[in-house]
C-alpha cells in the first residue's frame, strides 16, 4: 500500500485518513454538548479485564504518545528543509520529506486514539466531563478548528512537496512547514490548560464555584500550564527525533544496498542528534515545573517526591541514565566512522566513568527499604554511607556533570575530522576547555556547599548549577562555530560503516524514552490522588487511589508495547511508500 502513490489505492488511503481525523474532529465537538445531560457519575467498562480508570489511562497515554511525535516530528522537519533550502543542498530536502512521511499515518492514530479518549471521558466520567467542558467549551471549539487547520495543513504541506520545489514556490512550501507547527502548538497549549487545571486550579476555586462563573484564562493560564507546556515541547523533540532514529534504525537492518545503508545511518545519526540535544536541556524544564508544584501546594510536591512515589524517581533515574549512557555510547562508536577521531578515543574511558558514576548518585535513594534488623544495624532508614548520596545537592551535580560530558561526546564528533586553520585554534581550544573546568568547577562547590545551608537555600542552589552548564554550552558551541569555519577536512565520514549494534543503541532509545514519558505522566498524574480536580471535584468512585508502582507500571508497559505494535506498522508502511516511489521511478526511467 503505497503512501504517496498517484494511483486509486493512494486517493482512498488519503481520503480515509481524513475522515478519521474529521470524525476525532467531530466527536470533540459533539461530545462536550452531549455531556451536559444529566445523568449518573460513572460509567461502567468492564473490557479486558480493564476498569473504567484503566481505559481512560490507556486511551490518554496512546494519545499522547502519539500526539508527542506528530508534534516533534514536524519541528525538526522544518529545521532540515530549511537547511536544503538556504544551504542548498537535495540531501536535506529529501531527509524532511521522509520524516514527514512518517506523521501521516501516525497523525491518523493520534485522531483515533483522541476520539477514543473523548468517548471514554464522556461516557465513564460523565458529570467531570461535563464540568471541564462548562469552563473549557470555548477553548475546545478553538482546539476543534486548529486540529483541522493542522491537518489541512499538514496534507497541503506533505502532498505538495514536489509541487513546489523551486524558487519562491519552495519557501512558500516552507512556510507551511511553520504553519503546521504553530497549529500542533496551539493545540499542545489548549489541551495542557485543561489537563494542568486538574492538577493546579486558580486558588479562588473550591468546590463550591459553579463551574460557569470561572474565568476561561485564569483556569488555562494556571500555575503550572506555562512550565508543562515548556516541558512538553522539548520532550516532544526528544520523543519525535528518538522516534526518527528508530525508523532509520529499522531501516538501516533491513536495507540490502550500501547506499541505502549510508542514507539511514545518515538519518539515524541526524535523529539522534536532536533527540539528545534537546535532552540535554528537558531536566531543567522539568525543575521549573517540579519547583511551580512546590509552590502550588507542598502537599502534592511531597507526595511526589517523599511519599510512596519517591522510588518511582529511582526507577526515572535508571531509565534517564539509560538514555545518556546509549545517546553517548551510539556517538562514541560512530567515531569509528570518521576518519581523525582516533585522537579522541583515549577520553572516552575517563568520560565514561564520569557518566556511570553520575547514574549510581542519581538512582541512589534517600531511604532504604529494610527490615528490623536492616535499620537497627545501619541506625536508621538513611544508610551512613549512601544517605549522603540521597539527597538532591549529590543528584543535581551528579546530572550537570553528566550533561556537561554529554555535551563534550557531541564537541568530540563535530571536531572529529575537521582541522581548524584559524590562527587562534589553540588559544580558542584552551578557552573551550577552561570553560569546562569553571562549570564543573562551579557545579561541584555548589553541590558540596549544599550540604552546609537549610534546604529552602539548597534547592536556590540548582539555579547557579544550571547557569553555569548552559552559559558554558553556549560559550563553547559559540567558539566550535567560529574555529571550524572554513576548517580543513581529515577525510570523509564512511556513512553506512556502522556495526549493528549501534542500530540497537537507537532503538533502545526510543523504548526508554516512551517508557520514561508514560512514567512521568503517572507521576504527575498521580499526586492528585483521589481528585479529579485537585481539592475541587473529588473522585469518589471505587478506583479513587493512586495505583501503587507495580500495577502501574504493569500498564506503563501495556500502553508502550501496543504502541511500538503500532509504530512497527508505521514503519512497515513507510517502507511499503519508498518502495513504491522507487518502483515508480524505474518504471518511467525505462519507458513503462
Amino acid at each position: 500500500m503505497s503512501l504517496e502513490g498517484t494511483g486509486e489505492g493512494s486517493k482512498k488511503m488519503s481520503g480515509l485518513k481524513r475522515g478519521l481525523a474529521l470524525f476525532a474532529i467531530g466527536t470533540l465537538i459533539a461530545v462536550p454538548l452531549l455531556a451536559q445531560v444529566a445523568g449518573p457519575d460513572y460509567g461502567e467498562f468492564g473490557i479486558f479485564g480493564m476498569d473504567r480508570r484503566d481505559a481512560v489511562w490507556m486511551a490518554a497515554q496512546l494519545h499522547l504518545l502519539f500526539a508527542a511525535f506528530v508534534l516533534g516530528v514536524p519541528m525538526f522537519a522544518v529545521v532540515i528543509e530549511a537547511i536544503g533550502i538556504f544551504g542548498r543542498q537535495e540531501r536535506y530536502d529529501k531527509l524532511a520529506k521522509e520524516f514527514t512521511r512518517l506523521l501521516l499515518v501516525a497523525y491518523s492514530a493520534t485522531a483515533i486514539w483522541g476520539a477514543i479518549l473523548v468517548f471514554f471521558l464522556s461516557t465513564l466520567y460523565p458529570r467531570f466531563w461535563a464540568y471541564l467542558t462548562a469552563i473549557f467549551a470555548p477553548s475546545m471549539w478553538l482546539y476543534a478548528g486548529m486540529f483541522f487547520l493542522e491537518s489541512f495543513t499538514l496534507y497541503l504541506y506533505y502532498y505538495g512537496w514536489d509541487a513546489w520545489k523551486k524558487g519562491v514556490a519552495k519557501k512558500v512550501h516552507w512556510f507551511l512547514g511553520i504553519m503546521l507547527n504553530v497549529w500542533g502548538t496551539i493545540v499542545m497549549f489548549i489541551a495542557n490548560g485543561w489537563l494542568t487545571y486538574m492538577m493546579s486550579p486558580p486558588a479562588d476555586v473550591t468546590a463550591d464555584t459553579a463551574p460557569q462563573t470561572v474565568q476561561l484564562w485564569s483556569a488555562i493560564a494556571n500555575a503550572t500550564w506555562m512550565p508543562i507546556n515548556i516541558h512538553r515541547l522539548l520532550a516532544n523533540v526528544v520523543f519525535g527525533g528518538a522516534i526518527v532514529g528508530a525508523y532509520a534504525a529499522y531501516r538501516f537492518l533491513t536495507s540490502e544496498s550500501d547506499e541505502e545503508r549510508a542514507h539511514y545511518d545518515w538519518m539515524g545519526y541526524t535523529g539522534n542528534f536532536i533527540a539528545i540535544g534537546a535532552l540535554i536541556v528537558l531536566p531543567f524544564a522539568g525543575y521549573w515545573l517540579g519547583r511551580e508544584i512546590y509552590e502550588f501546594s507542598q502537599q502534592m510536591g511531597i507526595t511526589m517526591m517523599g511519599g510512596f512515589m519517591s522510588w518511582l524517581w529511582i526507577i526515572q533515574a535508571f531509565l534517564i541514565g539509560i538514555l545518556f549512557l546509549t545517546g553517548n555510547y551510539y556517538l562514541w562508536i560512530g567515531m569509528g566512522r570518521i576518519p581523525g577521531a582516533e585522537r579522541f578515543q583515549p577520553y572516552i574511558k575517563w568520560m565514561l566513568l564520569v557518566l556511570v558514576l553520575g547514574v549510581i548518585v542519581w538512582a541512589t535513594p534517600n531511604t532504604v527499604i529494610a527490615d528490623r534488623d536492616e535499620i537497627a544495624a545501619m541506625g536508621g532508614t538513611h544508610h551512613p554511607f549512601l544517605g549522603v548520596l540521597g539527597v538532591m545537592s549529590a543528584k543535581n551535580t551528579a546530572v550537570n556533570l553528566m550533561i556537561l560530558t554529554t555535551f563534550l561526546s557531541f564537541l568530540m564528533y563535530r571536531r572529529a575530522n575537521k582541522e581548524p586553520v584559524v590562527s587562534w585554534a589553540k588559544m580558542g581550544t584552551m578557552l573551550q576547555g577552561a570553560a569546562f573546568v569553571v562549570a564543573a568547577l562551579v557545579v561541584l562547590f555548589y553541590g558540596i556547599y549544599g550540604y552546609f545551608v537549610s534546604a529552602i537555600i539548597r534547592i536556590g542552589f540548582s539555579v547557579y548549577q544550571v547557569a553555569a552548564v548552559l552559559v558554558t554550552i553556549l560559550f563553547v558551541l559559540g567558539i566550535d562555530i567560529a574555529m571550524v569555519r572554513g576548517a580543513k577536512s581529515r577525510g570523509a565520514i564512511r556513512w553506512g560503516q556502522m556495526p549493528d549494534r549501534s542500530q540497537y543503541a537507537l532503538l533502545i532509545l526510543a523504548v526508554t524514552f516512551t517508557w520514561l514519558m508514560g512514567l512521568m505522566g503517572f507521576a504527575r498524574s498521580g499526586i492528585r490522588q483521589h481528585w479529579h480536580v485537585y481539592e475541587v471535584i473529588r473522585d469518589t468512585s471505587e478506583q479513587a487511589f493512586t495505583p501503587a508502582l507495580g500495577p502501574a507500571a504493569t500498564m506503563i508497559s501495556t500502553c508502550v508495547l501496543i504502541f511500538f505494535g503500532l509504530v512497527g506498522m508505521i514503519f512497515w508502511l513507510g517502507g511499503l511508500a519508498e518502495k513504491s516511489v522507487y518502483d515508480d521511478t524505474s518504471a518511467a526511467e525505462s519507458g513503462h
